[in-house]
């Protein structure tokens, strides 16, 4: 094989990771302009958990000069992600799926599905459940004679972090069966120490949570509902024979 020979193959696949990039890059910048005129619209959607909780006559404020403009835009670039996100994945998968077997697509493919899902009802639950708790929590603990109010900069950094750690935190039930089918452990191992898996639940709702039962409960029953996802996923779709590094002799 010359060197020109092997040049082709590397050159087709630059030039293709190319065209997928600038698809992507296309979609996150139209998603951007969709979104552009809701800026403020979704800042105050996103504010909502806690203004709905601040003291009578209090309210957000911005403490630099060009704050009220950026962070609305910053929130909306971070929106257009999520909302280009699947596009983005079809791109990355378009880009790989030539390279796996047939049996690796079937799997990939579904994972990549089931976990957007979960990163999605991982934020909708912060949103929905922990937010209204925390902030509650938070706003009726001030010390007599504070006035709470928040930053708005300071407000989209906590809760764009927290977003995207319950989305990961939701993750459990892929960590749970990649473990199994890779032939790392299996689901009979991991439900053995299912006790262990309940105390790091309620270690993470105390990490991610404010210092009270209830926001930590709220993290770590769902944490654990999944983790038990996770092992039935586990028992269903085990690889029937052990190690990551075994190749099926068929495509099948």
């Amino acid at each position: 094989m010359t060197a020109t020979d092997t040049a082709t193959p590397l050159l087709a696949h630059l030039i293709e990771l190319r065209r997928r990039l600038l698809h992507s890059l296309l979609a996150l910048g139209l998603a951007f302009l969709a979104l552009l005129p809701l800026a403020n619209p979704l800042y105050h959607w996103l504010a909502t958990p806690l203004l709905a909780v601040l003291p009578s006559g209090s309210q957000m404020i911005a403490t630099q000069v060009a704050t009220p403009f950026t962070i609305p835009l910053k929130l909306a670039l971070f929106a257009a992600l999520l909302l280009a996100l699947p596009f983005l994945l079809y791109q990355l998968w378009a880009f790989i799926a030539p390279g796996l077997y047939q049996h690796e697509r079937r799997r990939v493919l579904p994972l990549l599905v089931v976990s957007c899902g979960l990163f999605a009802l991982g934020m909708t639950f912060a949103y929905l459940a922990v937010f209204p708790a925390m902030f509650g929590f938070f706003t009726q603990t001030a010390p007599e004679g504070v006035q709470v109010a928040t930053d708005m900069a300071h407000y989209l950094d906590f809760v764009l972090g927290l977003l995207f750690a319950f989305g990961v935190a939701f993750q459990v039930p892929v960590a749970v069966w990649l473990l199994c089918w890779s032939g790392v452990t299996t689901a009979q191992q991991l439900a053995a120490k299912r006790t262990y898996m309940v105390v790091a639940s309620f270690v993470v709702g105390m990490l991610l949570t404010p210092p009270d039962i209830l926001s930590q409960t709220l993290l770590a029953l769902p944490l654990c509902l999944l983790f038990e996802l996770g092992l039935l996923m586990g028992r269903l779709y085990s690889r029937p024979r052990p190690g990551w590094l075994a190749i099926p002799d068929e495509d099948g």
